[in-house]
């Protein structure tokens, strides 16, 4: 595990030789939703020996429809995480869409995650980057692995070697994405931890309906293929009920469900390494 890492889960206790997980709602509705299942994970996590961050946007901008919701306001659900973060002493991470937006969110979480459709921002990834604060960019579902060399570099050369890089599909058609495995070897050859977006991966963008759908049912499969490829940790988005979920509902991961999954996932990783 790479240095800045190993600082970031000090607080921890994990198998070395495990995966790492980002996981929690897409965004933040409420501080008893959050709380809940910053709880739960932790302890699952904690179970499992595997070390755990915190996963929220603050605010959605991505969204299909302009009657979406994006959040319930910035401060607020950004004090939330830091809140999560001293409660459960673990570290947060949440998404930014501008250069003003890093050096704000930077006050409140301990890792920038820049999105998918922004990972060739420039000005948005030296704005991260100068933060020194962990950046994880999101392959987007346009590039190749390969090509994500060119956002490591520019995060390197604005003076940040904490980068991560995210695997989260390929567009596939205007309304579906694939998973190309090839990407995450292709990934670490630029010498960072790769992470599998698992549930992401799984979105059918675009719907008539204007709400993205998605295929939850093959969340295991995407998850244990990442782990038997060689990747350094999974992202996974989970709910207590999908079906409530304000955002990304399709593609979640039932909460109830995340601690089987692991269990099948560490001993997948157990059996690789």
């Amino acid at each position: 595990m790479d240095k800045f890492l190993v600082d970031l889960f000090e607080n921890q206790q994990y198998d070395d030789n495990s995966f790492f997980l980002l996981a929690g709602p897409c965004v933040v509705e409420g501080n008893d939703l959050v709380m809940e299942v910053a709880e739960k994970v932790s302890v699952i996590c904690k179970n499992q020996g595997i070390a755990y961050v915190f996963k929220a946007s603050y605010r959605k901008a991505n969204r299909t429809s302009g009657d979406s919701f994006t959040g319930i306001g910035d401060e607020l659900a950004l004090k939330m995480l830091k809140n999560i973060g001293s409660t459960f002493s673990l570290p947060v991470v949440t998404d930014i869409h501008s250069a003003e937006e890093a050096i704000m969110a930077a006050e409140y979480t301990d890792i920038l995650q820049i999105p998918a459709f922004l990972c060739r921002q420039t000005e948005l990834l030296i704005a991260a980057a100068e933060t020194g604060k962990i950046i994880n960019v999101k392959k987007g579902q346009f590039v190749s692995g390969e090509a994500m060399g060119f956002a490591v570099d520019k995060i390197k050369n604005a003076g940040n070697d904490k980068v991560m890089l995210t695997e989260r599909g390929t567009t596939f058609g205007y309304q579906d994405l694939v998973v190309d495995y090839r990407n995450i070897p292709a990934m670490k050859a630029h010498r960072v931890p790769v992470i599998m977006d698992v549930t992401h991966s799984l979105q059918q963008p675009n719907q008539t309906s204007g709400v993205t759908g998605g295929n939850p049912s093959l969340i295991g499969t995407i998850a244990k293929a990442a782990i038997a490829a060689g990747a350094d940790g999974l992202f996974i988005e989970t709910h207590p009920d999908p079906s409530k979920a304000k955002s990304d509902g399709a593609n979640m991961l039932k909460l109830d469900l995340l601690e089987g999954l692991l269990e099948k996932l560490v001993k997948i990783r157990k059996a690789i390494i």
